[in-house]
C-alpha cells in the first residue's frame, strides 16, 4: 500500500522537513507529492529521522550490541570447559540480581518531573498579544505622537523578551551576541544603548536584562500618555501596568528555570541506574550451553528492545530538561522573536481603531441558528446533545408521591434539677398529609447512656416556654410556674441568684420586639437621619479652579471642581490648526503662571480648612 508513496518521497531531503510540514498536506502537494492519507501519517512518522528516537539512541545501541557480541565470541571460541562453566555461573548470577535495580520507578519518576518542568517552561514564555490589544484600545490618538507611543511601548516589551531569550537560549545568543546587534536589528536605539551601557558600567553585578529596564521605560510612557490625556481613565492605566508587570514576572521566571535546574545528584542517580542495569544485562542475558531458551543464539531480540525503550526514555528526558537548547525538539525561540514584533506592530498600528463594516448576520431574523450546517465529510459526525447520567432513570407512578416528613418530638422532661434522661416520641404522616399515631409515646431514655443528661440551654427553654399556650393563658398551673421558675433561674439578677430586682424574661423579649419595631418604623419613615456631613458644618462656596485655555465648558453654570484633562485624543483640526501640527507636548511653557495659580489655590484651601476647624471647635 505504501510502495508508490515511499518511492515518491525517496528523492527528498528529510532533514529539512519539519513535523508541521508533514501534517500540512498542502505543503506536500506544492512539492509535487501526492497528498498523504490520514491512515498513512502515523506509519510515515515511524520512519522519520530528525527528532526521532533512532537518532538519540543509535550510538548507545551499537555500543551495547558490540559489547554483547564480544562477550559471546569469547564464550564460544576462547574459553575452555572450565571457563565456560564459570562464565555460565556469572551469567546466572547477573540475571538473578540484575532485576533488583528499581529502574522503572526511578526512571519513570524522573521523566515525569522533567515533562512537567518542560511544559511549565513553555507556558511561562511571555507573549505580548494581550498587552498589544490593551495599548491599541486605550492609547488614543491618530497623530504621529500617539502612534510613536504605542509602537515604542510594544518595542520595549519585545526587546525585554528577546534579551531574556539571549540569556537562556544558545540559538538567540548566537543571533544577538551583543547589545549592538539589537541596534542593528531595530529593537534598540543608540541613545537607549548608551543608557544600558552606563547602567552595566555603574552596576556590574546587576545586568540590564535582569533589571528588565525596557519594561520600566514602557510603564513610564503609559503614565506620560495618561498625563497628556491620551488614556482617558486610570483603570486602563492600571490594566496596562499590570500586564507589563506580568510580562516582567514571566521573564524573571524563565531566568529562574535557567538558574535552578533539576538537582545534579538526581540526574546522576538515574543515569547510573540505567547504564548499570544494562551493563548487568549484557552479561546476564548471554546465551550459554544448557540454557533454558535457544532463541538468543544469534540475536538478543527482547534484550535489544528493552535497551531501546529504557535508554530512549532516558535520552528523551535529557533532551527535554533544557527546551531552549539546540536539540531538534526544542522551542523555536528565534521564530518567537520575529513573531512577537510583527504581531505587536500589527495590532497597535495597522489594526488600530479599525474594524470591518457593521452588518447584520444571516441569523438576524431568527435570533440564533438551530444548528450550523454540516458538510458531506462531516455528516457522519453529527451528534445529539449530551445527556446527564440520570436522564434514563425512571420511577414508578406509585413511587412518585410525596411522603409527609416525620417529626421527632422531645417529651416533657422532668424537673430541670433532676437531670433525668431524654425521652422522645416519634410521629409520622401518611400520603394525604393526615397525622397518624404510630404508637404511644415510647420512651427511649433507656437506650441513652446514664452519662448523657439534658442540658438546659436558653434556646430549649424558649422553645418550651412559647410552645405551651396553656401555660401562658393560665399561669396558675404548676407546669407554668415550673417553666417560669426554670427560665428565671437562667437570668442573672433574679431571685435564684440572690436578692435584688427580679428580671423577667418576658419583659426582655417584649423590650426587644419593641426595639425592632421602633427601628423598622424609623426606616420606613422618611426622616432625616444624622450623617457624617453634620459634623463639618455648612458646606463652603465653590472655588474657581485654574483651567487651561484649550478647555471649554459647554455649561458654565454647572460647577465642575475637577475639569477634564482632555475630552478625547488630540487630533489635528484643520480649523484650529491648519498646518496639521501636533501641538501636544510633555512640558508647559506657562510654568510660572501655573505655579502662582496653584499657590493661590492652596492658600485658599488652607484658609477654608482653618475656618472649618474653628467652626467645629465652637460647636
Amino acid at each position: 500500500m505504501y510502495g508508490d508513496f515511499f518511492g515518491e518521497l525517496g528523492e527528498f531531503n528529510w532533514e529539512e522537513f519539519d513535523l508541521n510540514e508533514i501534517w500540512n498536506l498542502r505543503n506536500l502537494k506544492l512539492r509535487g507529492i501526492k497528498p498523504i492519507e490520514p491512515q498513512q501519517v502515523s506509519s510515515f512518522l515511524l520512519f522519520r529521522w530528525r527528532g526521532s528516537i533512532y537518532k538519540l539512541v543509535w550510538i548507545d545501541l551499537v555500543l551495547f550490541l558490540l559489547i554483547y557480541y564480544s562477550l559471546n565470541f569469547i564464550y564460544r571460541w576462547l574459553l575452555d570447559d572450565h571457563g565456560k562453566l564459570l562464565f555460565a555461573q556469572v551469567v546466572k548470577y547477573c540475571y538473578d540480581y540484575g532485576n533488583l535495580i528499581p529502574l522503572s520507578f526511578v526512571l519513570g519518576f524522573y521523566v515525569s518531573v522533567v515533562m512537567a518542568r518542560w511544559w511549565n517552561q513553555y507556558t511561562t514564555i511571555p507573549f505580548p498579544d494581550s498587552l498589544a490589544v490593551f495599548v491599541s484600545a486605550t492609547v488614543h490618538g491618530q497623530d504621529e505622537r500617539g502612534r510613536v507611543m504605542r509602537r515604542t511601548i510594544m518595542r520595549y516589551v519585545c526587546l525585554c523578551v528577546t534579551m531574556t531569550f539571549t540569556m537562556i537560549s544558545p540559538r538567540v545568543k548566537k543571533r544577538f551576541p551583543t547589545l549592538e546587534h539589537f541596534v542593528e536589528a531595530g529593537l534598540l536605539h543608540q541613545s537607549e544603548l548608551e543608557v544600558l551601557t552606563d547602567l552595566e558600567k555603574n552596576f556590574p553585578i546587576i545586568q540590564s536584562s535582569e533589571l528588565r529596564l525596557p519594561i520600566v521605560w514602557g510603564s513610564s510612557i503609559v503614565t506620560r500618555a495618561r498625563k497628556e490625556g491620551r488614556i482617558r481613565d486610570d483603570f486602563a492605566v492600571k490594566t496596562m501596568i499590570d500586564e507589563l508587570n506580568k510580562i516582567r514576572g514571566q521573564c524573571g521566571l524563565l531566568l529562574g528555570y535557567d538558574h535552578i535546574s533539576i538537582p545534579l545528584v538526581y540526574t546522576q542517580v538515574v543515569t547510573l541506574a540505567v547504564y548499570s542495569y544494562f551493563l548487568t544485562n549484557i552479561m546476564g542475558h548471554q546465551w550459554v550451553e544448557g540454557g533454558e531458551y535457544k532463541f538468543d543464539l544469534y540475536f538478543p531480540v527482547f534484550t535489544t528492545l528493552q535497551f531501546f525503550f529504557y535508554v530512549g526514555w532516558l535520552k528523551v528526558a535529557e533532551s527535554l530538561i533544557n527546551p531552549f537548547g539546540d536539540d531538534d525538539d526544542d522551542f523555536e525561540v528565534n521564530w518567537m522573536v520575529d513573531r512577537n514584533l510583527q504581531v505587536s506592530y500589527l495590532i497597535v498600528d495597522e489594526m488600530h481603531h479599525e474594524h470591518p463594516e457593521l452588518v447584520k448576520d444571516q441569523y438576524w431574523d431568527e435570533v440564533f441558528p438551530q444548528e450550523l450546517p454540516y458538510t458531506a465529510a462531516s455528516e457522519a459526525f453529527r451528534d445529539t446533545h449530551p445527556l446527564p447520567s440520570t436522564a434514563n432513570i425512571a420511577t414508578r407512578p406509585q413511587d412518585q408521591e410525596f411522603v409527609g416528613p416525620s417529626s421527632l418530638k422531645i417529651d416533657d422532661m422532668q424537673t430541670f434539677a433532676d437531670g433525668g434522661p431524654i425521652t422522645f416520641s416519634a410521629k409520622s404522616r401518611n400520603h394525604s398529609g393526615a397525622r397518624s399515631r404510630v404508637g404511644s409515646q415510647t420512651s427511649i431514655g433507656t437506650s441513652v447512656p446514664d452519662s448523657i443528661s439534658r442540658v438546659g440551654s436558653v434556646t430549649n427553654m424558649l422553645k418550651r416556654f412559647f410552645s405551651r399556650e396553656d401555660s401562658r393563658t393560665d399561669p396558675t398551673k404548676p407546669d407554668a410556674r415550673t417553666d417560669s421558675n426554670e427560665l428565671n433561674n437562667l437570668i442573672p439578677g433574679s431571685e435564684s441568684f440572690g436578692k435584688g430586682s427580679v428580671k423577667r424574661l418576658t419583659d426582655q423579649v417584649i423590650e426587644e420586639v419593641d426595639e425592632n419595631n421602633t427601628i423598622t418604623s424609623q426606616r420606613s419613615a422618611n426622616e432625616s437621619r444624622p450623617t457624617v456631613m453634620n459634623l463639618f458644618g455648612p458646606p463652603s462656596d465653590p472655588i474657581d479652579v485654574p483651567q487651561p485655555q484649550s478647555y471649554h465648558n459647554p455649561m458654565p453654570e454647572v460647577y465642575e471642581p475637577y475639569p477634564r484633562i482632555s475630552t478625547s485624543a488630540p487630533e489635528s483640526n484643520p480649523d484650529n490648526n491648519p498646518d496639521g501640527e501636533d501641538k501636544v507636548s510633555i512640558g508647559n511653557s506657562d510654568t510660572e503662571e501655573e505655579d502662582d495659580e496653584f499657590s493661590r489655590l492652596k492658600k485658599k484651601r488652607e484658609e477654608e480648612r482653618l475656618s472649618r476647624n474653628s467652626y467645629n471647635a465652637r460647636i
